[in-house]
């Protein structure tokens, strides 16, 4: 069996990009960065659940290129303590001679003040 991880690096480009923007200041990381710190909580038995799912998405193909925008949820456990949001995620992928790869995501939770629902109905207005 392939470790999840290899999974996952498997479906970015090389040098592919995670963002998370929930806070003052966007924390940018490579795919084994991104990966690391994760794999420690689930080792140290820290994370103890994890899920994630799409709820929505918009998605434009243009020859060898493509972006898509999703409505997430995630809920959890770590430290004991069970945890949920959502949010949005912005993915641009790449037509590789490997087939379809991520090369950046970026992603932002609500919050008070951000909701999905005004997004949505913003960019409805538009």
């Amino acid at each position: 069996a392939v470790p999840k991880e290899e999974k996952y690096r498997a479906l970015f480009i090389e040098r592919g990009l995670l963002i998370k923007n929930v806070g003052s200041t966007p924390e940018i990381s490579s795919v084994d960065e991104f990966i690391g710190p994760r794999q420690a909580l689930v080792d140290a038995g820290t994370l103890t659940r994890f899920h994630e799912a799409e709820l929505s998405e918009t998605t434009v193909l243009f020859g060898n290129v493509a972006h898509r925008f999703s409505v997430y949820e995630k809920a959890g456990t770590q430290g004991g303590k069970p945890f949920e949001a959502k949010g949005m995620i912005s993915t641009q992928f790449v037509n590789t001679p490997a087939g379809w790869r991520m090369s950046a995501m970026a992603w932002d939770d609500e919050r008070p003040g951000l909701s999905i629902a005004s997004a949505q109905n913003s960019a409805a207005q538009e």
